[in-house]
């Protein structure tokens, strides 16, 4: 059998996600929820009811376990379970079908993953502050922003912010910005959440 091995390992806390990139080439971005759910230790195994209410889980810290597995410790205290490299190809190989299989269980046990700690009526609200000469004459250097459905990353707010018009689509062009999330520099994957600071600033050229 073929050896998985990691060439890069990164833990996105904000997004709550682990990103793993294997020697193959293939990069797996596993969310804090789905690896504590999936985990393989001796209590998970024999218990015969899915892990649930875990839907706000995060990763506090990773501890190597020689040059085989990673030990996670999550944010509600659990920390047995060690994920070999095999297991964390395994899971996001077939993360699509693993997370399928999880909501049935849950569904059949009427369990839920419970509720977001930041769960509030409507849609999260953003500021978002302009550090572009070129859009200041066109918005304040400041903005905030009621999120519009199917709105949850920094991808997809760059996208939105786009289709408001020609000198929005140039100034928000790929590899024209950068931007941070609460004063941290972030990931296009970055989930916003109610509240949330996002800083947008051009690229040095």
């Amino acid at each position: 059998m073929k050896e998985h091995n990691p060439i890069a390992v990164n833990l996105h806390q904000k997004s709550r996600l682990l990103e793993i990139i294997f020697d193959t080439g293939e990069n797996y971005k596993l969310s804090c929820e789905y690896l504590r759910t999936h985990g393989k230790s001796a209590e998970l195994k024999t218990s015969k009811l899915p892990v649930a209410k875990k839907i706000d889980v995060n990763i506090d810290s990773i501890e190597p376990q020689g040059s085989y597995a990673l030990r996670l410790f999550f944010d509600d205290g659990y920390d047995q379970g060690i994920y070999s490299w095999e297991t964390l190809y395994d899971l996001g190989k077939n993360q699509q079908k693993y997370w399928a299989d999880y909501l049935s269980a849950l569904e059949k046990h009427q369990l839920t993953r419970g509720l977001k700690a930041n769960t509030h009526e409507g849609r999260p609200v953003v500021k978002i502050l302009y550090f572009m000469n070129k859009l200041i004459k066109f918005t304040g250097e400041e903005e905030q922003l009621e999120l519009p459905e199917q709105v949850n990353t920094i991808a997809e707010l760059l996208s939105t912010l786009r289709k408001r018009g020609m000198h929005w689509e140039r100034a928000f062009s790929d590899n024209a910005i950068q931007f941070t999330v609460n004063k941290e520099f972030a990931e296009l994957f970055t989930v916003l959440e109610q509240g949330d600071e996002i800083a947008l600033i051009p690229k040095a050229q």
